[in-house]
């Protein structure tokens, strides 16, 4: 049956739980030589910052040096950065909630905005279901704590439901395919690569996207002690332009970097592709701005009326805009420089 998606595809996404919630321990991903004295310890997720650095060139002619630390999640990235054993490194919208919400000693410096069209809730091709609206009594596997929670929370209030009107598994990526492809569960919110993976190899449909339901931000996240250190504050300004141009070279050349990001994370090219045309490839640098505190504070809003963080809390607390730089605004960042492919 094709909905029977083999085990051996769910390991190479159990590295890529970028936007979700759940334990892990980081592993060293050794240094990346520069020159100088000072090194920059950074927090990566498997396909993510040094695989789009260095496939773009921009490691070439460093003045600093970069010890790389790579997590399965942003929860445990941001605990280390939190404990100072991490000066900056990137997550998704929801990470930096949770870590707010526990008082946790971070700060965001970097965001990014693009499509949410692979944040999704998706149904067996032969499901009943046909509209949001239709999944109350329903089940539904979603990764607890991650961004797929929250645009499953919103996509329910915006057909009317509440999460009290559904059965929640709460599941882990790997797990929740594995139950979606077996049918025991009616619907799984997820994101991408998930989204491309699962419309590829099992019989699957979607429901509806996050598109107009979520803000498809992303974060750069620092230690407040890093940012007062003069050279490393001024070494993470400089990762942060990097990762600007590097993401240009993403839209410029997509299937390159859908090559090197299969090799990476085990993906098959064509998930990768696609992943990158509906998701990754979107991606633009933007201004840490109103808008995108406000969206923020909804969202911690929300966790924190479901009672999933511990206390309410203001979000733009946690912000510093040093880095905005001529950034464009959060909620009318274009969705590519111009070359991105269709």
């Amino acid at each position: 049956m094709k909905r029977r998606v083999l085990p051996a595809l769910l390991l190479p996404l159990a590295l890529l739980l970028t936007a979700c919630g759940g334990s892990s321990s980081a592993n060293s991903g050794g240094s990346t030589d520069g020159t100088g004295s000072l090194t920059l310890n950074v927090g990566d997720q498997k396909g993510g910052y040094e695989a789009i650095l260095r496939a773009s060139g921009e490691l070439d002619d460093l003045d600093y040096r970069i010890k790389w630390s790579t997590f399965t999640s942003g929860p445990p990235l941001l605990e280390a950065v939190s404990a100072g054993a991490v000066d900056i490194g990137g997550v998704g919208n929801t990470p930096p909630v949770f870590a707010a919400g526990a008082d946790s000693n971070i700060t965001v410096i970097g965001a990014t905005h693009g499509s949410s069209a692979g944040e999704v809730i998706v149904v067996p091709e032969e499901s009943p279901l046909k509209k949001p609206a239709q999944l109350k009594g329903a089940s539904i596997a979603v990764a607890q704590g991650s961004s797929a929670h929250f645009q499953l929370v919103a996509s329910l209030k915006k057909a009317g439901l509440g999460i009290e009107d559904v059965k929640l598994k709460y599941l882990q990526p790997a797990d929740a395919l594995a139950a979606f492809s077996r049918g025991k569960v009616d619907a799984w919110a997820i994101w991408d690569p998930y989204t491309s993976q699962v419309l590829r190899t099992a019989d699957a449909r979607v429901l509806t996207t996050g598109e107009g339901v979520v803000n498809g931000l992303g974060f750069q996240v620092a230690s407040p002690a890093s940012l007062k250190d003069g050279k490393k504050s001024q070494a993470i300004g400089d990762l942060l332009v990097r990762l600007e141009r590097a993401q240009k070279w993403v839209f410029e050349h997509p299937e390159e970097w859908a090559e090197v990001w299969a090799k990476e994370t085990g993906l098959p090219f064509e998930v990768a592709l696609d992943a990158v045309k509906l998701s990754y490839g979107t991606r633009v640098p933007v201004a840490i701005d109103a808008a995108a505190i406000a969206s923020e504070q909804e969202i911690a809003d929300t966790f924190a009326e479901l009672k999933l963080i511990p206390r309410r809390f203001d979000f733009e607390d946690y912000v510093d805009t040093r880095f905005n730089r001529d950034l464009p605004a959060s909620s009318t960042a274009p969705r590519s420089y111009g070359k991105a492919s269709s």
